[in-house]
């Protein structure tokens, strides 16, 4: 499993990691995890914490690694001078813009046009990325263990970069050197892989690795609308099932029934079962249907299945978890115990809804209300999920709506996320709430606000 740590963990990775776990188990392998950390702009060392996290919550141990890409540059620049020794990657300075551009004038589908391969850049200056060099004829294709035979033209892919213009290598040129490198037999990944296969084979081969490894690319999880499964729109972060309260069994238990299922329809499985049973080569290749009211159907069905002291038990572990990092702030500002029930449901409620006299205080308030929810959504939508940054967005959305007070920009926001004008440091809580829920919320409330403003100018 290589996921990178770019973000929460989603829905999908877990579901691919499942799979590759049970393959391991059931083949007697090993199953690697792998940080696909070489996009340094956009790696946080938080989010290769929560892929940790994950896999161990869902009980999907990995036996090597975790294996960090940016630890391992010296194996990269060694397979670049490799092939670069056999002419077989040249310096381009194209900007995606130029690309575009001939593409355009010349009516050609987008894509690299090999504009630099006859021109014989120095690869060293700043701002030259490496591209690998393409066969112009023949095929490449493999027999996919999911999707079955597999064959790509050639002439139809591009002449595809292999390192960056900073020097840094790029994931295809990565995951195949760790692939030859950490002997790995199976590649068990996403169907969206599809496309970069057939230069992870051509680059295997100019590589000399010898026998490639087996592919199996699964289909991908889609929505209700069929759609693709979109952090905009879905809940897809493992993370916010676990704060959510599911067990992570029955999670399991779901996810393998995506794309796969076991014989006579029974849809309860141990994980001994799981690894009895499950077969790669009986994965379907069309899409799954993420189902989030199905996955709490099988989650209640474990639910009921515990022990009363076995309920207790781990309602209690789920409740710490959730209240513990919290704790010391609630515990400076509570009287009573039922203080710090107030003052905290808003991590593990569903959704909140505003006291009602607390509400129409800070509308009379702010008269800004709306235009401050609205700034602060599309900024909470991109930045960093870390109290500075938190900070700063709610500064900035104050400022453009005209609000240069910070205690007054952040009173919508900590009304729309907690329901509630007083409480624990507003900052800090939306880190534990998680994005999702977070911009779910302050959408909820400026739209009322919003309904709210224009029932009053029809009035």
């Amino acid at each position: 499993m290589a996921p990178s740590p770019t973000g929460y963990f989603h829905v999908g990775s877990a579901r691919t990691s499942l799979f590759n776990w049970l393959f391991a188990r059931q083949q007697g392998g090993t199953f690697v995890l792998r940080i696909e950390d070489t996009d340094i702009a956009r790696n946080r060392p938080e989010h290769a914490e929560g892929i940790e996290r994950a896999l161990r919550w869902l009980g999907l141990e990995w036996d090597e690694g975790p294996y960090f890409q940016s630890q391992r540059g010296e194996l990269y620049r060694d397979a670049l001078d490799r092939l670069a020794a056999k002419g077989l990657v040249y310096a381009c300075d194209c900007t995606p813009e130029q690309v575009a551009a001939r593409n355009k004038a010349a009516g050609r589908p987008p894509g690299y046009d090999g504009y630099c391969r006859d021109r014989r850049l120095d690869p060293t200056p700043p701002g030259r990325l490496l591209r690998f060099r393409t066969p112009d004829e023949g095929t490449t294709s493999w027999d996919d263990i999911v999707r079955g035979k597999v064959v790509y033209d050639n002439a139809s892919i591009e002449d595809f970069s292999v390192r960056k213009s900073s020097g840094q290598p790029l994931f295809i040129l990565a995951n195949v050197v760790d692939d030859a490198a950490m002997a790995i037999s199976h590649v068990v990944r996403g169907e969206d892989h599809v496309p970069n296969t057939p230069k992870h084979l051509l680059l295997w081969e100019a590589l000399g690795y010898g026998e490639p490894p087996a592919f199996a690319h699964l289909p991908l999880l889609v929505n209700a609308s069929r759609q693709k499964l979109s952090k905009r729109r879905d809940k897809v972060a493992v993370e916010d099932y676990r704060d959510d309260g599911y067990l992570p069994e029955a999670m399991v238990n779901y996810l393998a029934l995506l794309g796969w299922s076991p014989k006579g329809d029974r849809e309860i499985l141990s994980r001994d079962d799981l690894v009895s049973e499950f077969r790669l080569e009986d994965v379907k290749s069309s899409p799954a249907f993420f189902d989030e009211r199905k996955l709490s159907d099988v989650n209640a069905i474990y639910l009921r299945s515990l022990t009363e002291t076995e309920l207790l038990e781990r309602s209690a572990r789920w409740l710490e978890e959730r209240w513990a990092p919290i704790a010391p702030l609630v515990q400076e500002r509570a009287r009573t115990l039922g203080d710090v029930y107030a003052m905290t449901d808003f991590l593990y409620l569903a959704d909140v809804q505003a006291v009602e006299a607390e509400w129409q205080k800070v509308r009379r308030q702010q008269p800004a209300f709306a235009a401050v929810l609205k700034g602060v959504e599309a900024r909470f939508a991109e930045c960093e999920w870390e109290t500075s940054a938190l900070r700063d967005a709610v500064v900035e959305a104050g400022a453009a709506a005209g609000v240069t007070s910070l205690a007054k920009a952040q009173a919508p926001v900590r009304l729309a996320v907690t329901g509630r004008t007083v409480g624990p440091p507003l900052f800090e809580s939306l880190v534990l709430l998680g994005r999702r829920r977070a911009l779910g919320r302050v959408a909820a409330a400026r739209e009322r606000a919003v309904r709210e403003d224009q029932a009053g100018s029809e009035r």
